[in-house]
């Protein structure tokens, strides 16, 4: 019997786990939470949570398993690590990029890349620029690069003029 790994992240935040979570499942198809868990009062010492209030959240984006953590301010997020999104469309770029940019920090808007209200990075890139940018043809590849590093959120059409010079 083979075993499947799979390899969830875990987001922690300081106790609106429940409202990222609902904010990020309504985004995505295909997405749902599974599990709620609630502190109690065994630990109540350590974690200072009222009882009933949700500690962690078991959820889907996609089908991708994630898991949400009321864990109290003492760790924040940080473009460290991020969550890359592949758009097939513009509508797609548009899309995750108008939903998960609301409300989050406009200064760290760049190359694709976009800080959500709650402090988490995500990368909203069209499959189309990984192929510009993995050209052989350096030419082309590198006035792609150049275009995207004058982007905020990607323009398909704008990156494939570009490319084509």
């Amino acid at each position: 019997m083979q075993s499947v790994n799979r390899i969830s992240p875990c987001l922690w935040f300081d106790d609106h786990a429940e409202e990222a979570v609902t904010f990020y499942t309504g985004i995505f198809q295909n997405s749902k939470i599974t599990k709620i868990s609630r502190y109690g009062e065994a630990g109540k010492e350590f974690h200072g949570k009222e009882p009933g209030t949700v500690m962690a959240i078991s959820f889907e984006l996609n089908g991708q398993p994630f898991s949400a953590l009321n864990g109290g301010p003492m760790f924040k997020f940080n473009e460290a690590i991020s969550f890359q999104i592949d758009c097939a469309t513009q509508e797609e770029v548009d899309h995750y990029w108008s939903r998960l940019s609301a409300g989050g920090d406009e200064q760290a808007q760049q190359c694709g890349w976009l800080k959500d209200k709650y402090g988490v990075s995500w990368q909203i890139v069209p499959s189309v620029l990984i192929e510009m940018l993995g050209d052989a043809d350096t030419v082309k590849s590198q006035r792609a690069m150049t275009a995207m590093l004058q982007m905020k959120k990607f323009d398909i059409a704008a990156l494939k003029r570009a490319y084509a010079g």
